[in-house]
């Protein structure tokens, strides 16, 4: 037996009952408002705090969301063993949705009355921990209760909620800029609200009668590796998600200072402007996200649209970086944000469809899932820095180089999928 066949063959299992609208329509608002709590601050909260704390100093901002994205990454795979081994009456993934929301609303305190930069970035690394504890369990419910029949439709509904979800967010936030605690707290508010209504109206079994697996240090720790060969269409995801939020990183970690920049205006004006700009943006995402996701499921297909989805996320991501004003600005965004959207749900339904032991290991595996989100959003920004001052003097940022990097990324994300064996 084969690599392949020996990964279709752990993968094998009864198909699971279909989910109701219930759990499809409350799983849609929670994961929006995780991450309109939790990307609202990526997007212009944090630009704005760091701004105002060390102004001049953009390159901050890299070091402040390298570090949180470095935590997450060596403790999620703690935290996804942890929740499979969980047992109690509301089962394995409810307590860590609760208690990361309860820490995801610390942190947003925390950075909006920080003193100083140091400060914003502890509530950061609060917010990656707190807030992608209460994703990661989210997702690794639709591991536990999605048939293959629904994954690409529950993942374009679920994409698109957290595409436009910043957008809501940049919009409220722009309102607060004069106030710190409200610009963290009023995006923060929606998160706790549809979290609650996950976890109080979702049902999930009782998990004391699962077995118990006891685990020792040494055996923790081989968890957060696993054998390449033995999953070789997992390992060929995870490349793949892994160059695509490198690219994603690449291109949003600096987008406030980009616009800025491009078209002249201080970095305090560019929340109304991107706000305006995203409103666009739900449109296309929505394209993307829930016609790729339902074509994936009707056509049997996956590879081909993720391929299509990095592809248009690069013309858009190219469109930005040689752009000489607003106009193609706004027309590049656009395009992306169609890409992005695309990309994003096809991919999900596609990890659903190649995790590994998903009965006994799925907290576990999307937790290895998560290296490939938290290694690029650690090391991203430090390079992003980096790339910014290539062939510049003075107070110049090359941006467009940043932008082609970026493109160039989301391409080869959508490549790598093509070697995937076991999924159409």
């Amino acid at each position: 037996m084969n690599a392949v066949e020996l990964d279709e063959a752990a993968r094998a299992a009864p198909e699971l009952p279909k989910v109701g609208a219930r759990y499809i329509w409350f799983m849609v608002l929670a994961q929006f408002g995780v991450f309109m709590a939790f990307i609202t601050p990526l997007a212009i909260s944090l630009t704005i705090r760091v701004n105002t704390l060390a102004p001049g100093h953009p390159e901050y901002l890299g070091f402040i969301t390298g570090a949180g994205a470095l935590f997450v990454m060596l403790t999620s795979p703690f935290m996804g063993i942890w929740s499979d081994r969980t047992r109690t009456r509301i089962g394995r993934r409810r307590p860590f949705m609760i208690g990361g929301m309860l820490v995801g609303v610390l942190s947003l305190v925390v950075m909006a009355v920080a003193p100083n930069v140091l400060v914003v970035g502890l509530g950061w690394i609060l917010a990656q921990w707190g807030w992608g504890t209460t994703l990661s369990n989210l997702q690794i419910s639709t591991a536990d209760r999605l048939p293959e029949s629904q994954r690409g439709k529950v993942a374009g509904l679920t994409s698109f909620a957290t595409q436009i979800a910043p957008v809501f967010g940049v919009i409220l936030a722009q309102f607060f800029t004069g106030d710190p605690l409200l610009l963290f707290l009023v995006p923060g508010a929606v998160g706790v609200l549809f979290v609650l209504l996950f976890v109080t109206l979702v049902h999930e079994d009782d998990s004391r009668p699962l077995p118990k697996d006891p685990i020792t240090v040494l055996q923790l720790l081989s968890k957060y590796v696993y054998n390449p060969r033995k999953h070789p269409d997992f390992s060929w995801n995870w490349l793949s998600r892994f160059l695509f939020f490198t690219g994603i990183t690449l291109n949003t970690t600096y987008t406030a200072f980009f616009f800025a920049d491009r078209l002249g205006i201080a970095v305090e004006s560019v929340a109304g402007i991107i706000a305006t700009l995203s409103l666009g943006g739900i449109l296309a995402v929505t394209l993307g996200a829930i016609g790729g996701g339902f074509l994936s499921d009707r056509l049997k297909r996956r590879r081909l649209f993720v391929l299509l989805g990095g592809l248009i996320m690069a013309v858009g991501m190219l469109l930005q970086a040689f752009a000489p004003g607003l106009a193609l600005l706004i027309t590049g965004s656009l395009i992306a944000s169609v890409g992005l959207g695309l990309f994003a749900a096809v991919d999900q339904a596609l990890l659903l469809d190649v995790l590994p032991e998903r009965e006994t290991d799925a907290g576990r595996f999307m937790g290895i899932t998560g290296f490939a989100t938290s290694i690029p959003q650690s090391i991203a920004p430090l390079v992003a820095s980096g790339i910014l001052l290539i062939g510049v003097t003075g107070d110049e940022r090359n941006y467009t180089l940043l932008f082609i990097v970026a493109a160039v990324s989301v391409v080869l994300a959508g490549a790598v999928v093509l070697r995937i064996r076991s999924v159409r």
